[in-house]
């Protein structure tokens, strides 16, 4: 199973370590890590997986693979920038959404656009303390699954439980 774990370069002390302790739940469950190969949360969750000598790749906006966390088990340099985004998304079997900023909203919004195409949560798509979708009601949009904590999220994107959508 490959989850993509998406969230800021830039965050908080919070969300790198729920990011950390995601990529070390998503290693004992066997599964790969994708991510975009940079700092912040993407760097937290490689290192995470790595604690635990798991396989981290990292879908790169640019060409240059010096700039790649260091954690990263394989680095793939795109030269597509944010379009990356897409490669990232389309590439995972799940997705876990850690915080939120504007890199991170395309990501769950593309995710969600590739849920609709697919069988009924075939494609799980969490968010841990990140963006919440609302309709124009201020309903959440259905769909996103909201975690707990980190060890949650994983369970939720492993199929494990259900959870609201």
């Amino acid at each position: 199973m490959q989850v993509a774990v998406c969230g800021p370069a830039t965050c908080t002390d919070e969300e790198a370590r729920a990011a950390f302790e995601v990529g070390r739940h998503l290693v004992r469950r066997g599964a790969i890590v994708l991510c975009g190969g940079g700092t912040g949360v993407m760097s937290a969750v490689a290192a995470g997986a790595r604690s635990l000598d798991g396989l981290v790749v990292g879908v790169r906006p640019g060409l240059d693979a010096g700039a790649a966390a260091a954690d990263l088990s394989v680095v793939i340099a795109t030269n597509l920038g944010e379009a990356r985004n897409a490669v990232l998304v389309s590439s995972a079997d799940a997705i876990i959404v850690v915080g939120g900023s504007w890199g991170t909203l395309s990501e769950l919004a593309l995710a969600m656009r590739r849920a609709r195409d697919l069988p009924a949560e075939s494609l799980p798509v969490v968010s841990l303390g990140g963006w919440r979708v609302l309709d124009a009601t201020g309903a959440p949009v259905p769909g996103i699954l909201e975690a707990i904590d980190p060890e949650h999220a994983v369970a939720l994107a492993c199929g494990d439980v259900t959870g609201t959508r």
